[in-house]
């Protein structure tokens, strides 16, 4: 039995038929919940190295099946690897084709650790700013998060939250919902740790960004 014949055995056609509707991508959905494809990854990730597990991942990425796909970044979601360049490059490989929010933020996750393990690849992460997918752009605060939520940051940790502010600022005035809702929460995690700096970012970019996402990154701001 193939890893997508073990999540066939697991579909659900009336969950199925909900999803496609819900994320209305145009892929198959098998109607499997992520607590079922996260038990079967669990074992195939202890039944394979890393060669064999960047194997399967690109396997069931190429699928096109939306479970499968959310299983190959699961496989790869580990904050130790060691090498990790195959597991980086092939998580970047995927970006062009995100289309979805679900898979793209299961996808990042596994990023956001290879991100923080390797922060030099944030020169790849900025060149997404400008590809056309704006699915691509928004992954660049959806990888990055990891500086917002940085409770006690070294100080090269601060200049790349910098870098990553000025990101924010270049995609705060873009029109498309789910970047204005990155940039939102990217500011809303940060303002947990460092509400100064995102009253500075609102005051000088929040008129640009809409008004529902302003107000969501200063939800938890006093006095804005």
């Amino acid at each position: 039995m193939t890893e997508l014949d073990a999540l066939a055995d697991l579909a659900d056609p009336d969950r199925a038929a909900k999803m496609a509707g819900y994320h209305k991508a145009g892929r198959l959905y098998l109607g499997v919940t992520n607590p079922q494809i996260h038990a079967l990854v669990k074992v195939w990730r202890s039944d394979r190295d890393l060669d064999g597990r960047i194997t399967l991942a690109d396997d069931l990425w190429q699928s096109d099946v939306h479970e499968a796909r959310i299983a190959a970044a699961k496989l790869l979601t580990q904050a130790r690897i060691r090498p990790d360049a195959a597991v980086w490059r092939l998580i970047a490989s995927w970006v062009p084709d995100f289309d979805g929010w679900a898979i793209a933020d299961q996808a990042m996750i596994a990023g956001q650790k290879r991100l923080v393990a390797d922060p030099a690849r944030l020169d790849e992460v900025e060149t997404w700013l400008d590809h056309p997918n704006p699915w691509a752009r928004r992954a660049v605060l959806v990888g990055t998060l990891p500086w917002a939520k940085m409770n006690n940051p070294k100080s090269v940790d601060l200049d790349r939250r910098e870098r990553i502010l000025g990101w924010a600022a270049r995609l705060a005035g873009e029109p498309e919902w789910f970047i204005q809702k990155a940039v939102a929460w990217w500011l809303r995690d940060l303002s947990r740790r460092d509400a100064p700096r995102v009253r500075a970012f609102l005051d000088r970019h929040g008129a640009r960004m809409k008004p529902f996402a302003r107000r969501e990154a200063a939800r938890l701001v006093q006095d804005l």
